[in-house]
């Protein structure tokens, strides 16, 4: 089976949240067979800084679903939303 490349876009639930804390409950939720490849930030307004994940997945897992919900229920996550997926 291939795997499949998820770009997540995290939004904090302020600009007070501890970026790197959020970080790092993000990478613990992880369900099993999957791995964060890496973080990005962006800018949004006003202090918010969204986390950019890349996560990396087998397909035959049901693609990003499984890390949705396991990130949406991380402490300090307000929203997220799949940017963009593809094979590897």
């Amino acid at each position: 089976m291939g795997q499949v490349a998820v770009k997540m876009k995290v939004m904090p639930q302020s600009p007070d949240v501890d970026l790197d804390a959020l970080q790092d409950r993000l990478e613990q939720s992880l369900p099993e067979g999957a791995k964060i490849n890496g973080f990005q930030r962006e800018d949004v307004a006003f202090g918010l800084v969204a986390l950019l994940p890349t996560v990396i997945v087998p397909d035959d897992a049901g693609g990003s679903g499984a890390v949705e919900e396991a990130f949406s229920t991380v402490e300090g996550v307000e929203s997220l939303e799949v940017e963009s997926q593809g094979r590897l």
